[in-house]
Order: C-alpha cells, then structure tokens, then sequence
C-alpha cells in the first residue's frame, strides 16, 4: 500500500533520515518507535508527502505519491501531535476539512461561509464521543481531550485508507487514550456509552484497517502488529510485536 525506497532527509544538524527502507502493507497496523529526535515525524511527513525527501521515492499503491493528484492524496490520512485545526472556524467547518480534498472550489468556499452537509459532521462527532450539538461551537469552548476528538472526527470525514498519527495519546489521559487508540486501531466506534464494536455500529463510519502511528508510550506496542524503531535517523528494529524483547526497546532509547 505505502512503501518508502531509499529515503533520505538532511537537517541542519546532520542526517534527519537516513535510507528508509519500509513497506506498509493492506491491514497491518505499525507501531514507529524511537527516541525524541530519532526521525519519526519526519519519517510520517515523507509519507503522506506533506515533506520531500532529499533522495528517495515514496510510492503509493505502487506509483510515486508526488505524481498523484490531491484528490488521490487524500487517501493517506493524517493526525499530527498539534492536530492543525483551525481556529478560526468552528466545529463543523474542521470536520468538513476532511473532505475538502474530494470536493470543488465552491464546496469549499461555501463551508468558509457556514458549516455544511451538518448532519454528516454531527456522525462524525457522535462517533467519536462527542455530542452533536457540539457542531457550531468555537474552537476556544473545547477541552484539550474534545478538540483531538474533532480531529478524529476530522479524519473520520475524510474516509482515509491508511492512517499516519504522530504520538496522538501523549498528551491525553489514561481513558481517553485508551478510547483514542481503541478507534485508531479500529477495534470499535467510541460513543458516550461506551465502545460499540463495528458488528452492532448503527453507521458505517469508522477508521481504515491500516495504521502507521509512532508513539511514545512502549506499554502500548502490544496493540499493534508490527513495530518499527528509529535511531539517529536509521530504521534498525522492523519485526512482529511479538518478538521484540526489552534489551532491544532499552538499545533503542540510549543516547547516541
């Protein structure tokens, strides 16, 4: 599905990242590990193409991402650690951000205006725990745990295939890390009741089965299929969960 060959990034301090090699398959769900400054972001904003590497190709479905068109682009969602809203608009019109890439000129304008298509966005929001009447509402109204939730709800409108998230749990508390990760991973539709598994969702909406996600919290890697580990800007760790043992987590976070 996504596949980087070669990859290299410099930085004004040295090699940012230095000749990825990585293929992110249908349905795997991936776990990006590393110290603070190994390279993770960096790695994640070569993957959706929102950075150019230096040399290297980054393929999508097998042909190269920057020759696809935007429309085509807005298959790879994304979830960043400052989760980008804007806070000029309200809710409604950040959730309808992620449709943007599908839609004209005009839809666009007009959601600059007032919100549109509402009862889609008030799903959106539903689906991850937030009320609907939450629609119209300022930015500066919301907690710091609503707003990533309208960032889900963002990525939720948009209807990626593959989802790239930078450490979105660092920030959060215990439950509603686990609520977050639990939709990210797809495991279920996070309502105000509860978790509602996909079997028994009163909608279709729901996040992609496949997931890059770099995080910090090393607990959590059970969760996920596949881990791999930056160090320095190297990809030196690419094996199943299962088979990683704690020398190698502890090599991974030494200074270098």
């Amino acid at each position: 599905m996504l596949e980087l060959r070669g990859v290299h990034l410099h930085g004004p301090r040295g090699d940012r990242l230095k000749n990825i090699d990585l293929i992110i398959k249908p349905g795997e769900r991936v776990a990006l590990i590393g110290s603070s400054g190994a390279g993770k972001s960096s790695l994640l904003a070569i993957a959706n193409g929102s950075l150019l590497p230096d040399s290297g190709t980054v393929l999508w479905r097998g042909r190269s991402l920057n020759r696809r068109h935007h429309s085509q682009r807005q298959a790879i969602g994304t979830l960043w650690q400052d989760l980008c809203l804007v806070e000029e608009l309200n809710v409604a019109q950040n959730v309808n951000a992620g449709a943007l890439g599908k839609r004209s000129l005009l839809w666009a304008l007009a959601n600059l205006l007032a919100p549109i298509e509402i009862n889609r966005c008030r799903e959106c929001l539903e689906a991850v725990g937030l009320p609907a009447n939450l629609a119209r509402a300022s930015l500066s109204e919301l907690s710091g745990g609503q707003r990533q939730r309208v960032a889900l709800a963002r990525l939720l409108r948009q209807k990626p295939e593959i989802v790239l998230a930078d450490e979105p749990l660092s920030s959060l508390d215990p439950p509603l890390a686990e609520a977050v990760l639990n939709l990210l991973l797809n495991n279920g539709i996070v309502l105000n009741n509860g978790i509602v598994l996909k079997n028994g969702l009163p909608s279709p909406i729901s996040m992609p089965n496949t997931l890059l996600m770099s995080l910090h919290q090393t607990n959590l890697i059970d969760h996920f299929d596949r881990v791999i580990g930056l160090r320095s800007g190297q990809l030196v760790v690419d094996q199943s969960t299962d088979g990683l043992n704690q020398a190698a987590l502890e090599w991974l976070y030494q200074p270098t």
